[in-house]
């Protein structure tokens, strides 16, 4: 019961949600959140659980997509291939290109592996846009979700349908990936990633261990690959390009590749970054890889490190001695964050003026500014430089308050 309370909340939740957002934006963002969660965790099974940093992930997603969307066609054309079954073919896609990158690929590890993997994701890149009457060429291939046989009376025209279809297959390929875990070939993997060679003497193949994990991975990923053809109607080489394949990466480093629901959080952090945050500034971009870099080098764990290590001492009681410790950051943290927000902004406006816009009529967090004066830019380093100044006393006392949970944690 203990283990089924978490698939149990996440199935409730999946039925509550698209009440909360009734707005197409709104729906659309969960939808969005759904495929990332299942590509992510599926990245995760490699990079978390394996060890092996893809860089090409994104290839078995669009490839995934792209036979899905065949399979989309053809029942738009008559044949009988109901909507909820296309992820199948999506994963038939992810499978079908992991086998023989993986059979590659595989053969070595850690750096070695990485570039393979960034080597073979150009390549077909490459191949795809050789071969437009396959891939649509730069276009793509589009169909319609509604033109396949109606399901229980469902046609999935509404973006209602179609959030309930993505959660359902998110949670059956969460749970699968979560099972695969816990089977032999997964507790091997955890094996190779921390000591290949000792897995080699036990009288295990890495190599063959990694192939197998790959070609897992390939096939969830294509799934993810079939729920956008579903969602987006469309599949374009940008689905298996280096700026997907940087997503996934961003998901799962800022949510921790250390647990297995840390890609989770990562997943719905970063489409919000994306889609939401995409709505309010077009610099969105910059604050993703601030936030990239900032996790990597002061919470290299992720947001899964940061909970996992505060959970002790709330469990304890003890979250009320941090509370102090926290609120003395916060003012200098928001000087810091404003000053970091005016100069990301004005360095994209300043980019706009390039372009040929008016220098007068651009506004950095609301307010008219030239980003060709110094004004804007003096703004935001003084902003900097005042939150970091406050930070200084602030983080000795979270500190010491840190410390002083923790202890009294650990004796309670």
């Amino acid at each position: 019961m203990k283990a089924a309370l978490p698939w149990v909340g996440a199935a409730a939740i999946a039925l509550v949600l698209p009440h909360l957002f009734t707005g197409g934006f709104g729906l659309s963002l969960l939808c969005r959140m759904g495929i990332g969660v299942v590509f992510a965790l599926s990245f995760n099974m490699l990079l978390g659980q394996g060890g092996m940093l893809d860089f090409g992930h994104a290839v078995f997603l669009g490839m995934g997509g792209f036979l899905a969307m065949h399979a989309m066609r053809l029942a738009d054309a008559g044949w009988w291939l109901p909507t909820p079954l296309l992820p199948l073919m999506g994963a038939l896609g992810g499978l079908i290109v992991a086998i023989p990158a993986g059979w590659i690929a595989t053969r070595r590890d850690r750096t070695a592996f990485a570039m393979i993997t960034l080597g073979l994701a150009e390549l077909i890149v490459a191949v795809v846009l050789m071969f437009p009457h396959v891939f649509g060429g730069e276009e793509g291939l589009n169909g319609d979700r509604s033109g396949g046989p109606p399901v229980f009376g469902l046609d999935f025209g509404t973006q209602f349908q179609v959030f309930h279809l993505i959660a359902a297959w998110a949670l059956v390929c969460a749970f699968l990936m979560w099972r695969f875990t816990r089977t032999p070939l997964g507790r091997l993997s955890n094996a190779v990633r921390d000591n290949s060679e000792r897995v080699a003497f036990l009288g295990y193949d890495p190599a063959r261990v990694r192939f197998l994990v790959f070609a897992m991975s390939g096939l969830f990923a294509g799934v993810a690959g079939g729920l956008q053809a579903i969602n987006d109607e469309i599949v374009t080489s940008a689905n298996i390009g280096s700026a997907a394949s940087g997503s996934v990466l961003l998901m799962a480093f800022i949510g921790g590749v250390g647990t297995f629901w840390g890609p989770v959080l990562g997943a719905v952090l970063v489409t919000l970054l994306q889609v939401a945050l995409g709505t309010v500034t077009d610099a969105w971009q910059l604050y993703s890889g601030l936030l990239f870099v900032a996790m990597v080098v002061w919470a290299p764990g992720g947001l899964s490190g940061i909970l996992l290590a505060h959970a002790p001492i709330f469990r304890a009681g003890q979250g009320r001695r941090l509370i102090a410790g926290y609120a003395a950051m916060l003012p200098g943290s928001v000087a810091v964050l404003l000053g970091i927000v005016t100069l990301c902004e004005t360095a994209f406006r300043l980019q706009a003026v390039r372009g040929g816009a008016p220098a007068i009529e651009q506004h950095v967090l609301g307010l008219p500014a030239d980003p060709t004066e110094l004004a804007p830019w003096i703004v935001g380093i003084v902003l900097i430089l005042v939150g970091f100044l406050a930070l200084r006393p602030a983080s000795r006392s979270a500190r010491g308050a840190w410390m002083e949970a923790t202890a009294a944690a650990a004796a309670a």
